[in-house]
């Protein structure tokens, strides 16, 4: 789909209600697969679209922005007519609905917004400065793909091993998907660190404006930190809070069932 001047892989699938699927960062829609696929047979119209240098979308020049990936998101759902949708984000993707749902509140009629961060500060490994090796190290590390199967400790606690599957796993769709190329991962890679590195820079405060239904949901071993979670949900008016046990960042391949549970439960009960 053709919006602004980039042409966007999308996806649209089922009947009934629309739901916009967003995800993560250096993920393509095969991340949030089982997650789609639960919410169609759930008589769901679910839409789903892969950003500039993920998954089939070519890249584009230049560092990456939520402010610019909010206006194409806007964009899209303009071409699309829908006035008003549910949202399900991941990441990046949780980044960009609790931006939608605060600029355009009409818009959003529920939010689930999984593992999501406000600013640099809300990752567990952060440390004071906002460009800190260390924790530019980490993000890498947390999305590109394992150079050796050394258990190398990172400043959370947890291992640089234990994530590797799933970093893996997206590098793989990334070299197969990418128009651009498998060697393009890097360059996408390294926007995407500046990115978390230096955005978003949202203030608690600025999410009373959301009126949608919301839940915040993350997991006990989140790259985000549990009470970072809490502060984002205690900032929005009547928001819900899940913390998944046993599992971490990619929390929606952890508890697949348990995650798709959370999320059907609660757009039923809108």
């Amino acid at each position: 789909m053709r919006i602004g001047d980039d042409d966007l892989y999308e996806e649209v699938a089922g009947s009934g209600d629309p739901l916009l699927l967003l995800h993560g960062g250096f993920c393509s829609l095969e991340h949030l697969r089982a997650q789609g696929d639960a919410l169609v047979a759930g008589g769901r119209r679910v839409l789903a679209y892969e950003r500039p240098g993920h998954g089939r979308t070519a890249d584009v020049a230049g560092d990456y922005s939520y402010d610019v990936a909010l206006a194409s998101l806007i964009a899209y759902l303009d071409a699309h007519a829908l006035e008003e949708v549910d949202v399900v984000g991941f990441s990046d993707g949780a980044i960009l609905g609790l931006l939608l749902a605060r600029e355009q509140p009409r818009r959003v009629r529920s939010l689930v917004a999984i593992s999501g961060n406000l600013d640099y500060s809300g990752f567990s490994f952060a440390v004071d400065a906002p460009d800190a090796p260390a924790g530019a190290r980490v993000l890498r590390e947390r999305a590109a793909p394992a150079a050796s199967a050394t258990a190398e400790t990172e400043t959370d606690g947890s291992s640089a091993a234990s994530a590797a599957p799933q970093r893996d796993a997206e590098r793989r769709h990334y070299d197969r998907l990418s128009p651009d190329g498998p060697a393009h991962g890097d360059v996408v890679m390294a926007k995407l660190v500046k990115l978390w590195t230096e955005q978003p820079r949202i203030h608690p405060a600025s999410l009373a404006a959301i009126t949608a239904r919301t839940l915040i949901l993350s997991a006990d071993r989140d790259s985000v930190r549990v009470d970072h979670s809490l502060l984002i949900a205690a900032s929005i008016p009547g928001a819900q809070l899940a913390i998944v046990p046993g599992s971490t960042h990619d929390v929606v391949a952890d508890r697949p069932a348990l995650v798709e549970t959370l999320i059907r439960e609660f757009l039923a009960g809108g």
